[in-house]
């Protein structure tokens, strides 16, 4: 009688659970809370850094400022982060994301609660240019740490294919908060005031240092401290190259976030509501290029990262120098080119830190990453004081030449080719 066999199931291998640096273990969907830690914590950065210049015309109307004074004070938010981002990188690769975060973070509520409760105008007081410009100050070089450290604890939890689109989306979260600015600032500073403004801007820092609080474990790199493989990133001429890129795409970015309002509602009579509109709409259409041209990338397998840099770059030098010529043109046209500009301006981001962030290396990205927003908040902290002179000397179409079209060109000559 012929034996049976039967055949032994095959055993099928356990795909290990993601460990954080804590020890404990985590879903492998956690990655994807730990995004949404980074898209909350950077849009409540975004929000206040972009959103507040949307309601420029408000403040310089409600505090009694200058042109000259509201570039000051504009410009204060985003030079404290220009100061404190190398510093903030060089932290999060030595002592990890939580605890810079959590002390970056909660430190901006607080500079902005500040604000909310002592500098907002009350009766006969309207608070001076400088301390208002102080406390922002202060709040952007606490704030500046979402940047390194949230994009170092993505990178560290999705795997290399990808890289691109996780840091894209997390690079979104900026014209996500610039876009939530945009909607909710102009109307509080319009409706209940500047008081509105802050307290806003101190309750989004709140829940974002409440998330890091309670639900981010650091990735599974080597532990704090421990990144003494590769080169430093501040020696690397290739990264300073693409630093330098970023700072002179930031010129025409933050000009049509500083004063694209100014220049619509001033030199061609578009009201307030439709600016709004229109700048929420660069937002939108922003962060959806910056994820398009992520994942677009992740796809060919991380190519292509600068040479959709350089595009956006020539293109956006012609959008600038479109609007130079349309000084007393319609309107609709100016709007339009001041959009597409506005997209382009806001659409590199994603792909432009992905590719700083993996040169670098894991271990290394928060310093390279320091770097970059180092270069990013000293182009958006000179934009809104550049302007103003360029301005009171020329025109609108000088300026939409000098600190438009002229940066744009020279980003695509700077931004290394692909291979080199």
């Amino acid at each position: 009688m012929a034996q049976q066999i039967t055949a032994a199931p095959v055993a099928r291998t356990a795909v290990p659970l993601p460990v954080g640096r804590s020890g404990k273990t985590h879903s492998p969907h956690y990655k994807w809370g730990i995004l949404g830690i980074g898209i909350l914590a950077q849009a409540a950065f975004g929000a206040a850094f972009q959103g507040i210049p949307m309601a420029g015309a408000v403040l310089q109307s409600d505090y009694h400022y200058s042109t000259g004074r509201l570039g000051l004070v504009l410009a204060a938010l985003t030079c404290g982060a220009a100061v404190t981002e190398i510093a903030w990188g060089v932290l999060t690769d030595r002592y990890g994301e939580r605890a810079v975060l959590v002390t970056g973070l909660g430190g901006t509520t607080v500079s902005l609660a500040a604000a909310t409760a002592f500098l907002v105008p009350t009766g006969g007081y309207t608070p001076p240019p400088w301390l208002l410009s102080a406390v922002l100050l202060l709040a952007g070089a606490l704030g500046g740490c979402v940047n390194s450290a949230s994009g170092r604890a993505v990178l560290g939890w999705f795997p290399p294919g990808n890289h691109g689109f996780a840091i894209s989306l997390r690079v979104a979260a900026v014209p996500l908060g610039g876009a939530i600015g945009a909607l909710a600032l102009p109307a509080l500073a319009l409706s209940v005031g500047f008081r509105g403004v802050f307290g806003f801007l101190a309750a989004f820092a709140l829940a974002a240092t409440v998330a890091v609080v309670c639900w981010l474990d650091e990735p599974p790199l080597p532990p704090a401290g421990h990144r003494r493989a590769g080169v430093d990133p501040l020696r690397r001429w290739k990264i300073w190259r693409i630093s330098l890129s970023a700072f002179l795409l930031d010129f025409p970015q933050f000009t049509v976030l500083s004063f694209a309002a100014i220049y619509l509602h001033r030199v061609h009579g578009v009201g307030l509501t439709a600016v709004s509109g229109l700048l929420f709409a660069v937002q939108a259409l922003g962060a959806v290029s910056r994820v398009w041209s992520g994942r677009w990338t992740d796809s060919r397998g991380g190519k292509h990262r600068r040479g959709i840099v350089i595009v956006y770059s020539w293109v956006l030098a012609a959008c600038f120098a479109g609007l130079a010529l349309c000084g007393s043109g319609p309107a609709w046209a100016a709007a339009a080119l001041m959009v597409v500009a506005g997209v382009l301006a806001c659409g590199w981001h994603g792909v432009h830190y992905a590719e700083i962030a993996i040169m670098a290396g894991k271990e290394r990205s928060g310093t390279a990453l320091g770097l970059e927003n180092t270069m990013v908040f000293a182009g958006a902290f000179l934009t809104p004081l550049v302007v103003p002179g360029i301005l009171a000397a020329t025109s609108w179409s000088v300026v939409m030449l000098l600190v438009g079209a002229a940066p744009a060109a020279l980003s695509a000559v700077v931004m290394p080719r692909e291979g080199t």
